[in-house]
């Protein structure tokens, strides 16, 4: 059974930068797509970043673009999302996840593309 466990959630201020890891365990050789997604209060789930292991090939959507990267270290089996110019409305329950290869085909962040899921990390920016 996939496990993914995230870790790395902190309070910042506003323009500080903070690093998410997802370990991850038991994935498939057809599970190639790991991805990134945040939960606001109140708000829908939305996909950040992803990562296709395969190619190293990435996605982001606007709202995260230049300012967050997402990396894999294979020897690890972590996934990690380096957070830089964070701003209050990167307040949110941060997920990592994991899926197909049909969910990195476009790159579309689509929460319904995703089968595997971890309990997800509490990140706050204060202004």
């Amino acid at each position: 059974q996939v496990q993914l466990v995230e870790s790395g959630g902190d309070s910042v201020m506003a323009g500080g930068s903070l690093r998410l890891s997802c370990v991850t365990s038991r994935l498939s050789s057809s599970t190639v797509c790991v991805a990134w997604f945040r939960q606001a209060p109140g708000k829908e789930r939305e996909g950040i970043a992803a990562f296709d292991r395969r190619n190293s090939r990435t996605g982001y959507a606007d709202s995260v673009k230049d300012r967050f990267t997402i990396s894999l270290d294979h020897a690890k089996n972590t996934v990690y999302l380096r957070m830089n110019s964070t701003k209050p409305d990167d307040t949110a329950l941060y997920y990592c996840a994991a899926s197909r290869a049909a969910a990195c085909q476009h790159m579309t962040l689509s929460r319904s593309d995703y089968h595997y899921w971890g309990p997800g990390t509490q990140v706050t920016v204060s202004p």
